[in-house]
């Protein structure tokens, strides 16, 4: 479940802060009615600039910057729908942008940063980062997309540089979220708290406020705090009843509360509408909890085959398919994905990974040393805790086991339909 931080992250940076300036420019020219707040607020927004930068491309086709808004529209479309194809029409239309504005394009490496970032090829992000700060120096977006890469690669005290100048630039949303994800990883609860409240604080968009409300739903979430998750999504949901984030909240509580129907007819709900594979996954989780297995592995088949469509679409997500194969029960699969993104970076979600697909290949001696390396950042989480105790049990260590399976139950006594009953078990067997 952890996979969500990358994901709720990077969603801050997917073409919105370009969105955020040009759009405006562009839909004041063309005189068009602002969108109303309600109901899918989020997807109606970005397709209206999709319409908007087509319209205006039609009339001035050698329009960079235009080209550059219209290819962060479809990285951000991506995300919200799930369906990988707006990558590929994310890469055209910025390609084109730097075209007509080879030089000093700023607009497009942000566009590409963030595009790079959505395919989790985070050492291709941090350069365009970088060429998109030579042209736009003192522009917030540009910390953003950058800071999002360095936190990925495992290179924290570079990507915290980064939030800080977003903050001294721009103080709001997209910069307090990111800080309040590294205060998160840093085992900062109370520090994360306040920033997501100074974020909401500053919410000037029915975007950004359902943005906020279900990060901080995730934080109470996290640290074992259903009231408090429930009462975050269900506020956001008032905003917008179909956001597909919060009413992913509002199943996950289904499901630590015990109601197993009403959880699994929600994730099935959102995955007829946005099967993006973090959900499939979840969704998949649940049913076998549910002892339902045989559906669970039809939907590990669609997870799979999104996968593929992502692979198919320039996205490299090895993290995700470890964690996949782990929960399938491919333990070969798990440890190679896990291992061919160390290669790529060393963030402590990846040294989980690696740990547990060590551990489900017998191989803990070697585990332990990527636990460590995860827990070593102060992070509360409830998986990594788990995965340790586990590991540290199959090595004799009985008493370290029994600490570290208790922290995990304290932090979070629902961080997994399946992992957090097997948790109680096996502390039970070592006390």
């Amino acid at each position: 479940m952890t996979r969500r931080k990358i994901i709720a992250v990077l969603a801050i940076t997917a073409g919105v802060a370009l969105l955020a300036t040009t759009a405006t420019a562009l839909s004041r020219s063309d005189d068009l009615a602002p969108p109303q707040p309600g109901a899918a607020v989020v997807r109606s927004d970005v397709q209206r600039t999709i319409t908007t930068a087509q319209e205006r491309l039609r009339r001035v086709p050698g329009d960079a910057d235009t080209w550059a808004l219209l290819g962060s529209a479809y990285v951000e479309q991506a995300r919200i729908t799930g369906d990988p194809a707006y990558y590929g029409k994310a890469q055209g239309a910025l390609d084109t942008s730097l075209r007509h504005k080879p030089d000093g394009n700023g607009n497009a490496h942000l566009g590409l940063g963030a595009l790079a970032n959505a395919r989790h090829d985070f050492a291709a992000a941090r350069g365009h980062a970088e060429l998109a700060r030579a042209a736009l120096p003192d522009t917030a977006e540009v910390y953003g997309v950058l800071a999002d890469a360095l936190t990925q690669l495992g290179t924290a005290d570079q990507a915290r540089a980064a939030v800080q100048r977003m903050l001294d630039l721009e103080p709001g949303v997209p910069a307090f979220t990111r800080a309040a994800y590294d205060f998160e990883q840093r085992g900062d609860v109370d520090s994360a708290r306040h920033a997501l409240t100074r974020a909401l604080d500053a919410a000037t968009s029915p975007a950004d406020t359902l943005f906020c409300h279900y990060q901080l739903g995730e934080l109470a979430f996290d640290n074992g705090d259903l009231d408090e998750a429930s009462a975050q999504y269900e506020q956001g949901l008032l905003t917008d009843p179909l956001d597909p984030a919060l009413l992913q909240g509002r199943a996950k509580i289904a499901a630590a509360r015990g109601d197993l129907d009403d959880a699994l007819t929600g994730y099935a709900d959102l995955v007829a509408r946005v099967p993006s594979p973090q959900y499939l996954h979840e969704h998949a989780v649940l049913l076998r909890a549910a002892g339902r297995s045989e559906e669970a592995t039809r939907q590990f088949d669609v997870l799979a085959q999104q996968e593929r469509l992502l692979a198919a679409a320039g996205s490299t997500d090895d993290l995700a398919a470890s964690v996949a194969a782990a929960d399938r029960g491919d333990p070969a699969a798990a440890l190679a994905a896990a291992e061919r993104e160390w290669t790529r970076r060393q963030h402590p979600l990846v040294a989980d990974a690696l740990a547990w697909a060590l551990h489900l290949a017998g191989r803990n001696a070697e585990a332990v040393s990527y636990a460590d390396r995860a827990a070593a950042t102060g992070w509360r989480n409830a998986t990594f805790a788990y995965h340790r105790g586990m590991i540290l049990r199959a090595l004799g260590r009985t008493a370290d086991a029994a600490d570290a399976l208790d922290s995990a139950l304290r932090t979070n006594p629902y961080f997994s339909p399946v992992d957090a009953a097997a948790a109680r078990t096996a502390l039970d067997g070592l006390r």
